[in-house]
């Protein structure tokens, strides 16, 4: 019966990447959660931390994460996944929300410690006046030294309303979808080796006080006299793989499933595109770019030079033509702050 089950969920994982890769070819914009279900809290989340902090809205879909003084708070998954599209809507705090740091992503650190897989969005808030800042971050086999970090400026207000932030990830690519638009991908290659996530993952969000680093370097505190700070999620979904927790693995996982994924388009040419107009609008920075933390780029990066030239215009000492201080290594941190 529970082979069954695995058979049948491969099955509706490949029908419905093919209808939102089919779908990619004949609009320029489409909606990549069509037909994908969308969990309750209950049936697909567990607590994490927080206390009081976390509440479910009363249809049992809608989650509000705080962070006081206190505490912040945060929810993770039932379930392990390998592979798959995760995605949520979240409409952020407004106001003063310099060193709130709202987090959206992917770990395996509770399993694996010193060799753990990671895939984020993190929402790094500002002061008064200033925008939310988006990044995104890659770490396969524990390599947290290699920060694979880009941070990009939005298009629009994220504390205004709800808008859609997903994670696609397969065997051989991961992209980063902002309201459908491709922000960023990342491709299995050799250069990268082990450090391409590979591992059975939990997705998390959780909202904590980053105020040692996330704004202007930690030039900007969290000030507690605007709290509680309040971010929502809803339309929560996991569709993915599902492995046992104990053995981490699975038969669909490691056949069917990811070799359809494997061989369908990643994006189409005006996804491609749009992909693109966003990096060379807001991209901030990017680590294939950062010469006071690299003398020389990581093997997988392909270096741009317009890119470059405009990342050099947008902060000559970062992005110079080579490292012009020291600048110690970002470690992973704690997000339960």
């Amino acid at each position: 019966m529970i082979v069954m089950k695995e058979f049948l969920f491969s099955i509706l994982l490949i029908f419905s990447i093919s209808i939102c890769s089919a779908s990619t070819s004949s609009s320029k914009y489409n909606n990549l959660r069509l037909n994908l279900p969308v969990l309750s809290f209950d049936d697909g989340y567990n607590h994490l931390f927080g206390d009081n902090n976390l509440v479910t809205h009363k249809d049992g879909k809608s989650v509000h994460l705080s962070l006081d003084q206190r505490t912040g708070s945060g929810f993770v998954s039932q379930d392990l996944y390998l592979h798959g599209f995760f995605s949520a809507s979240i409409k952020l705090p407004a106001d003063y929300t310099a060193g709130v740091v709202v987090a959206f992503y992917m770990s395996n650190g509770d399993i694996f410690e010193r060799n753990h897989d990671e895939l984020d969005f993190e929402f790094l808030g500002n002061i008064r006046g200033k925008d939310w800042r988006i990044q995104t971050n890659v770490y396969g086999n524990g390599s947290t030294k290699v920060g694979r970090e880009e941070r990009y400026g939005l298009w629009f207000d994220p504390s205004e309303d709800f808008h859609q932030y997903s994670i696609l990830w397969t065997r051989t690519h991961i992209i980063f979808y902002v309201d459908d638009i491709a922000i960023r991908e990342v491709a299995r290659s050799e250069a990268m080796g082990g450090d391409f996530p590979s591992k059975p993952m939990s997705l998390y969000a959780t909202i904590w006080d980053g105020s040692t680093w996330a704004t202007n370097g930690g030039k900007y505190k969290v000030s507690y006299k605007y709290a509680p700070y309040v971010a929502q999620f809803s339309d929560l979904v996991l569709h993915g793989c599902t492995v046992d927790p104990i053995e981490l693995s699975s038969v669909n996982c490691d056949t069917t499933a990811s070799i359809d994924l494997d061989i369908r388009p990643t994006l189409s040419s005006d996804q491609r595109a749009d992909m693109m107009n966003f990096r060379k609008k807001y991209m901030m920075y990017s680590y294939c770019y950062d010469h006071t933390r690299y003398l020389s780029p990581p093997t997988e990066c392909v270096v741009d030079s317009r890119e470059a030239e405009r990342l050099r215009r947008f902060d000559p000492i970062t992005f110079g033509k080579g490292p012009l201080s020291h600048r110690g290594r970002r470690h992973r941190r704690n997000r339960s702050g």
